[in-house]
């Protein structure tokens, strides 16, 4: 029983840093330059899933651990605008390669899979309590 709740948890967790990532890829979509504040444009972050397989018994639920990783596939964007402060010599500025659209799914996504893990939760919740209530 504890175990469908440590599995539902670590989901949670999951989803939440899959969120707070998701809201830094959009607070930086138009950032040009770097933590140093020298020309470089973001990159965006990712959250990638696995199986939380810790040893456990075979046949039971496991959880989820997640990673953030950089997304350096993708080629920032380029946009020609000589006024700007962080473009080059030919008047192009670098943007982080971020969609807007893509990002705004993938949170609507996040979303709904940690409903999903509260109402695992919940539904866990009741069947401990019916259980316990055929125990009394």
């Amino acid at each position: 029983m504890f175990r469908a709740l440590d599995v539902s948890t670590s989901g949670l967790a999951a989803q939440r840093q899959r969120m707070n990532t998701i809201a830094g890829n959009i607070a930086n979509i138009n950032t040009t330059r770097d933590a140093n504040g020298k020309p470089s444009p973001f990159q965006r972050r990712m959250v990638t899933f696995a199986a939380d397989d810790d040893g456990g018994d075979a046949g039971r639920g496991v959880g989820v651990k997640y990673e953030v990783a950089i997304d350096s596939e993708n080629r920032p964007r380029k946009f020609h605008d000589p006024t700007h402060p962080d473009a080059d010599a030919e008047g192009n500025v670098l943007y982080p390669s971020i969609d807007l659209v893509k990002e705004f799914v993938n949170a609507v996504e996040a979303s709904r899979a940690y409903e999903a893990n509260v109402a695992a939760i919940d539904m866990t919740k009741s069947i401990f309590n019916q259980s316990l209530r055929i125990l009394a």
